[in-house]
């Protein structure tokens, strides 16, 4: 291993490729291979590595200044760009956001702001959901497994089984928020009906419940739109957004309205405070991405060649390929046989991913600009894995 003997790690069992570039779908270790880069990062790097539009604005912005005070105190024109540009992409009710450093704090922030509307404390979450790895996110993760070390958690989180309308009674005016990924990804790609959605929106205005979407790996084009809630069309009282928005830059945002954010203003005065949330580089670089993926071809071409990867990956070892845009799970029978094949992956130099939740399956997430020919040969290649590992 040449991991630091210094360095933390978070498993006995990392990929453990030694990095020396990265460029578009492709990274490359210290030996000179090759590896075509089949998760993205595990849904970051939406855009590809380093893409030239985000890397000139990460420059542009640190020959001006970096860290100059915690957030929303000074003016700062990266932020204020930013903020105008999701405005301009979202709808009016979420049209004011607050730039925090990851998925796991925009989570966090979005339970405590549901709090500080409604004046209630007890939150309905998503049997199978995961959010992040922080306490109040992890309240509301549906993760056993991954909780049982670290109890107790936050008081009051109620748990119902996604997609199940017959449920939904349970979510009452005892309720600040329901907390949803429209998609369920660590799960292994769990699909709702749309009707689901819409009645599950409709009971949380019903009992005046917020409705919190956890876009952080459904956005940025990811399902084949900028948001999976415009698929579903269904509108949340608050979008938590992370990993690909700051096209390989770490940042975060909670959206909501103007009128909502303000009770972070007052009674107390800092509800919500940040150091390095809304980082002027991280912000120019979020500004950037959204114009890449705004003005490429991308996001419009997810349909096909998803379809594409439905229609290459054809064996009888696959129990089941769920997908939904660029979110795949390729479920196997067993988890023995998924690390086989990611393992066998690695040697021929493609790079996928197991799920946390969901050990019998192994994700794809590629880039939103990978070619056709690329996935091509990706599938060929997988399903020889897949041979190789029965």
């Amino acid at each position: 291993m040449a991991f630091s003997k210094h360095l933390a790690q978070t498993s006995p069992y990392p990929m453990a490729i030694d990095v020396d570039r990265a460029e578009g779908c492709y990274i490359w270790d210290k030996a000179g291979k090759k590896y075509l880069d089949l998760i993205s990062g595990i849904a970051v790097t939406n855009i590809g590595h380093r893409h030239p539009h985000v890397i000139q604005a990460i420059k542009t912005q640190l020959d001006k200044y970096q860290h100059v005070i915690p957030f929303g105190e000074f003016i700062q024109d990266s932020q204020n760009n930013l903020a105008d540009k999701l405005a301009s992409l979202l709808p009016d009710s979420l049209d004011c956001s607050y730039f925090v450093n990851s998925g796991t704090e925009a989570v966090e922030a979005s339970l405590k702001l549901a709090k500080r509307i409604t004046g209630r404390h007890e939150v309905v979450a998503m049997k199978k959901s995961y959010h992040g790895a922080t306490h109040g996110s992890l309240s509301v993760t549906g993760n056993e497994v991954k909780k049982q070390q670290f109890r107790p958690f936050v008081p009051g989180t109620t748990f119902i089984d996604f997609n199940d309308p017959s449920q939904l009674h349970r979510i009452t005016a005892h309720h600040a928020a329901v907390i949803v990924e429209p998609i369920q990804g660590d799960a292994g790609v769990r699909i709702p009906d749309k009707a689901y959605l819409a009645a599950l929106r409709a009971r949380c205005t019903e009992v005046g419940s917020i409705l919190i979407f956890d876009e952080i790996q459904t956005g940025m084009g990811r399902t084949g739109s900028l948001f999976a809630f415009e698929q579903f069309d269904v509108v949340p009282d608050i979008l938590c957004l992370a990993k690909a928005f700051g096209g390989g830059m770490p940042i975060g945002a909670f959206i909501s309205s103007r009128a909502n954010m303000e009770f972070l203003t007052h009674d107390p005065v800092l509800g919500h405070i940040t150091t390095f949330g809304g980082h002027p580089v991280c912000c120019a670089a979020a500004l950037a991405n959204l114009e890449v993926l705004t003005s490429e071809k991308w996001i419009e071409d997810i349909g096909y060649k998803s379809q594409l990867f439905s229609d290459l990956l054809k064996h009888k070892s696959i129990v089941e390929l769920r997908r939904f845009g660029f979110m795949m799970a390729v479920e196997l029978s067993s988890e023995n046989m998924v690390n086989r094949v990611i393992n066998d992956l690695l040697d021929k130099g493609i790079i996928g991913f197991y799920f946390l939740s969901c050990r019998n399956a192994f994700r794809l997430a590629p880039p939103l600009c990978i070619s056709e020919d690329e996935i091509r040969w990706a599938c060929a290649e997988i399903i020889k894995s897949i041979d190789a590992a029965q």
